[in-house]
């Protein structure tokens, strides 16, 4: 015999079957599994990504171009180093030679000054002493205070790389604000001995090679050519811009203006002698401040 709640049972549609635990433990594994897959492509991806080389850390982090390992290699990149100096240096030594001849010089003052002296700014002022009849010490004194910035060069020039006595003595005497600029932006394992010493020779043959041509110039010429005594104030106009563009050195600049001051006001009659003395005495001590400012840096950041 039936209840009525039992036929009530049996007459009601049947309920959908519900999701059972073992499959949703199924699904939540499937998702895990689909989730844990991303993960890991994603993972992988970076990964990929650390690994990988960034290409300007790369280019930073590379090892610098090794000097050219045969002697030859190195004479040609000297060459190559010389070829942009040259196209300045010799319209100059052009313009020395003339200078030489219309100063009423013999002609082989110009490659004797080249070849012993080989000081461009110092030769182009020397012609003027020297056809002034200017007492020989006078002269000498001038070229050591006008040449008194090479031992500044000295500090940074590469010449622990020349081995040989002769080389070396040769390279202190060929090192002249051309070569000195070449040499100093090349990275330290490009240079060698040979490049530099290649570099040096082909400046001054470029120096002495102008100067001969502006002396067959001169004995061609029909008159004289007015103006060539300016190219020494030229020359230093240049170098000075070029030094502030390239250094921001400010502070040289100021002084040689206050040096030239000065001597215009106390010394009139040898202006030029009397700035020269006086910047060359301040750059001195300028060099020497800098020099103890940099030692007391040295021992704070070593405590």
């Amino acid at each position: 015999m039936t209840t009525p709640d039992a036929e009530a049972r049996d007459a009601a549609p049947p309920r959908p079957a519900a999701t059972r635990p073992r499959d949703a433990r199924a699904l939540g594994m499937r998702a895990g599994t689909g989730r844990a897959a991303n993960a890991g492509a994603g993972g992988n991806e970076r990964a990929n990504t650390a690994a990988s080389p960034d290409p300007s850390l790369t280019a930073t982090l590379a090892p610098p171009l090794a000097a050219p390992s045969t002697r030859g290699a190195r004479i040609r990149a000297g060459l190559r180093d010389s070829l942009a100096a040259g196209l300045g240096v010799v319209p100059l030594g052009v313009a020395f030679g003339v200078l030489v001849m219309q100063a009423g010089l013999p002609w082989w003052v110009a490659p004797s000054l080249s070849v012993f002296v080989y000081a461009g700014s110092i030769e182009l002022l020397l012609v003027g002493l020297i056809a002034a009849g200017t007492p020989i010490a006078t002269m000498a004194l001038t070229t050591f205070f006008v040449n008194f910035r090479h031992v500044f060069y000295a500090f940074s020039f590469p010449l622990h790389l020349v081995r040989g006595r002769l080389a070396r003595l040769y390279s202190i005497w060929a090192m002249t604000d051309e070569a000195y600029a070449i040499v100093t932006p090349i990275p330290p394992a490009q240079r060698s001995a040979t490049r530099l010493l290649t570099l040096q020779l082909a400046l001054q043959t470029y120096w002495v090679g102008g100067g001969l041509a502006g002396v067959a110039l001169a004995s061609i010429l029909p008159g004289e050519i007015k103006g060539l005594e300016f190219s020494l104030c030229a020359l230093f106009t240049v170098l000075a811009l070029d030094a502030i563009r390239s250094r921001e050195d400010v502070p040289s600049l100021l002084i040689a203006g206050l040096s030239v001051s000065l001597g215009l006001l106390f010394v009139p009659d040898a202006p030029l002698f009397a700035a020269l003395i006086l910047f060359a005495v301040a750059l001195a001590v300028r060099a020497l401040v800098a020099a103890r400012r940099d030692r007391g840096e040295a021992q704070v950041s070593d405590v």
